[in-house]
């Protein structure tokens, strides 16, 4: 069957001398892995450029519905144009992260409408914001772990300790190492309430927001499976 749909690509790898293959979630059929013939050539119909992580893109394939998960690409061109993103350093590292934390947590092949809509918001966000994006990461990581159906539960008036192992904020220390102090999950507490375009209006410190990425990805660590060998956390950690 023919298969026509919105997707953001999470991967690209180099296959034979000129195809590559790609891990695209799409709006219609969630994440698909597709072959694309012949992109790295000149003439291409299809640029290799439009296979850069998180390129929004509207595609045309042919799908197999057969159980097999490799589908091959008739027809990609840009389905969002980003001006900021590709030419600032910080733009990108953040589009980077985004783009490596969705290839290591999202596996689902069925259709995700809200997720897709989710994930296209922040994009667009992050390409059009006038605002600083520091805290941005921090937040997509937080919302993005409600999709995944493990976002952080908030019931106290105070933030307390939170919790990596059961996702939730707690009045006393738990019984294990793995938790943010009340002073750093404050934060997090602030983070959860506020909307992602004004998650700059959060004063938080530099050393702070570094502990905050380590434990969040910490706390993705105990809820996904196979979720190690992050790269570009310290590609953040230089930029910011």
């Amino acid at each position: 069957m023919l298969l026509s749909s919105l997707g953001i690509v999470f991967r690209t790898v180099k296959y034979g001398e000129t195809s590559v293959i790609a891990d695209i979630f799409t709006e219609e059929k969630g994440l698909q892995t597709f072959i694309g013939g012949s992109v790295r050539t000149a003439k291409s119909r299809m640029p290799f450029n439009l296979f850069q992580p998180m390129s929004v893109v509207d595609i045309v394939a042919n799908y197999r519905s057969d159980g097999q998960r490799l589908h091959r690409l008739k027809e990609l061109r840009a389905a969002e144009i980003f001006t900021a993103i590709p030419f600032e350093i910080r733009r990108g590292a953040v589009t980077l992260f985004m783009a490596e934390i969705c290839r290591k947590s999202i596996h689902d092949h069925e259709p995700n409408p809200e997720l897709f809509a989710f994930l296209l918001d922040y994009l667009r966000l992050l390409d059009r914001t006038p605002n600083p994006i520091a805290n941005l990461h921090l937040h997509f990581l937080l919302h993005l772990s409600g999709f995944l159906g493990f976002q952080p539960e908030h019931e106290l008036e105070e933030a307390g300790y939170f919790d990596l192992k059961e996702g939730v904020f707690v009045e006393e220390s738990p019984g294990h190492p793995y938790y943010v102090e009340p002073e750093d999950a404050v934060w997090l507490s602030r983070l959860l309430a506020c909307a992602a375009e004004r998650c700059h209006e959060l004063s938080i410190p530099r050393a702070t927001r570094k502990r905050l990425q380590q434990r969040l990805l910490q706390f993705y660590q105990f809820h996904v499976p196979g979720f190690d060998g992050l790269n570009t956390p310290d590609v953040l950690d230089l930029v910011f």
